[in-house]
């Protein structure tokens, strides 16, 4: 947001278009984005088949691994996304180059198993990825460095490990790295029993739906819109009474009206409204200048 607001102070009154890839819910946008025009795309590109999604847990690791051998023998390719490069004494959650080892070693010593990270050099990842695309690898271990830009119609299978340590929109980016081919394609969520309360609601949301505007409310739902004149990333917003999800059609009345009265009266400077303007300087004071970002 701080970003865009340097931007708009280039040149004079500069068109913005605004763009996201996360979908989110329509009465946040409305709160975000009230003054803009807002265009949605929430359609599948074509022929695209909806991915299976099932939480497992460690129990059923022995069948997993069957899964990757039955989409490995079927001649397709499968992703494993863990959240750390390397283990440390702090955590006791895998990491990609040592589980990358493992698996090739001790696993799948039969299959071709590639490793990519961020601590890698640009071109040693576009090497592995490019290796990847051509089916040099059968399997490819990753951190989420292959959440977004990745487009490998072959991959059938995402597996991503310790699921519960990511949030709602990382793991529905992370799943959309499959399913981009002609055969129908799975995510495995792997956990353990430990996670929280917060943890399980969002994998048993990933399980439940691939619709991502649902799970942008869920999201919503689960850890609150943080700050909208801001920087505050979660959390409940000040509203006394309203709640953001439930009540859109308030939402919706309430914006209309502000939006009557500041055609009316653009800068809160007549005496009727002399305590709002007050009340929106109190309140949000420099931060103001943020709403006209969006």
């Amino acid at each position: 947001m701080l970003q865009r607001g340097i931007l708009k102070k280039k040149g004079t009154n500069p068109d913005i278009l605004v763009m996201t890839a996360t979908p989110i819910p329509r009465t946040l946008a409305m709160t975000l984005f009230g003054d803009l025009d807002l265009s949605v795309i929430d359609e599948m590109p074509p022929g695209r088949i909806p991915i299976v999604t099932s939480l497992f847990f460690e129990s059923r690791r022995v069948e997993l691994y069957k899964m990757i051998r039955s989409q490995v023998s079927a001649g397709q390719q499968v992703y494993i996304v863990y959240p750390l490069v390397e283990e440390t004494e702090k955590t006791d959650l895998k990491a990609a180059s040592q589980m990358a080892e493992h698996l090739q070693t001790e696993v799948f010593s039969d299959l071709r198993v590639g490793l990519l990270h961020g601590r890698l050099s640009p071109v040693e990842k576009e090497a592995v990825m490019a290796a990847f695309t051509k089916r040099e690898f059968d399997i490819l271990v990753s951190t989420t460095v292959i959440e977004v830009g990745i487009d490998v119609p072959n991959a059938s299978l995402m597996v991503i490990e310790h699921a519960e340590r990511f949030g709602l929109s990382q793991l529905h980016q992370l799943r959309g790295r499959v399913g981009r081919g002609k055969v129908k394609s799975y995510c495995i969520l792997m956990t353990n029993a430990k996670m929280s309360e917060d943890g399980e609601k969002r994998l048993r949301v990933m399980e439940s739906t691939c619709d991502g505007f649902r799970i942008a409310e869920a999201d919503l739902e689960i850890r609150g819109p943080g700050d909208f004149l801001g920087t505050r990333q979660a959390g409940m917003p000040d509203f006394r009474v309203a709640n953001i999800l439930r009540d859109g059609a308030l939402l919706e009345k309430a914006r209309q009206a502000a939006l009557d009265l500041l055609e009316q009266d653009p800068e809160l400077g007549s005496p009727a409204n002399a305590k709002l303007q007050g009340e929106l300087l109190r309140r949000w004071g420099k931060r103001l200048e943020l709403a006209t970002i969006g």
